[in-house]
């Protein structure tokens, strides 16, 4: 199994959908270091060499933000915004849509399961 940045990608996949394994690639990034190192997106991890293995960790190590420090860069631009007491700031901090999505209805991903109100009950006729 062959370890980049910090996870294990699987064997049996290709080698352009192993990379989306690690957090911060996705599907142009993973074309772009495989392009640029020439390997055929159609092998398969398994069927890669080590120093192939290498110079793909070297490549995302050099030139990418991924992992660990893409959370933390995130995670630091959150507590920025909340710090500041901007709009989406504080959105943020009481665990609302960030992005002018309507409240009304929906965002329960956001809001977290639906609470009953109390004293309000169905008529019934």
């Amino acid at each position: 199994m062959a370890r980049i940045a910090g996870v294990n990608i699987p064997t049996q996949k290709r080698v352009e959908i192993a990379l989306r394994y690690i957090h911060g690639i996705g599907p142009h990034t993973a074309k772009n270091i495989i392009s640029q190192l020439g390997i055929d997106p159609a092998r398969r991890v398994s069927d890669l060499t080590e120093s192939e293995v290498i110079q793909i960790r070297e490549t995302i190590d050099r030139d990418y933000l991924v992992e660990g420090d893409l959370r933390r860069d995130v995670a630091m631009n959150i507590k920025r915004l909340m710090d500041l007491g901007c709009y989406r700031g504080l959105r943020h901090r009481k665990g609302l849509p960030v992005r002018g999505q309507r409240t009304h209805t929906n965002a329960r991903t956001r809001k977290g399961p639906a609470k009953a109100i109390a004293g309000k009950k169905k008529v019934t006729k």
